[in-house]
């Protein structure tokens, strides 16, 4: 199943995950909402590269899925 969701009457695409039973956001649509950004998806980049130069281990709690894009097409996101 997959929908999209509205905050604040933007657009956040979504995909709920029958076997493990939860919901999966884009991180993009998450963070363009949360700052404003005019490019979310260097905003991103930048930011995945920090937290790897920090160890973090986005492995394990960032995974990707495809979802449809503006232009009809699916890619991988990360959600």
């Amino acid at each position: 199943m997959s929908n999209i969701k509205l905050f604040e009457s933007k657009k956040v695409r979504s995909q709920w995950s029958e076997p493990q039973q939860k919901w999966y956001f884009s991180i993009v649509d998450v963070i363009e909402i949360l700052t404003e950004s005019p490019n979310p998806r260097k905003y991103w980049s930048v930011l995945k590269t920090r937290l790897k130069k920090e160890g973090s281990q986005l492995a394990t709690n960032c995974s990707q899925l495809k979802m449809q894009s503006s232009d009809g097409k699916f890619y991988l996101t990360d959600v």
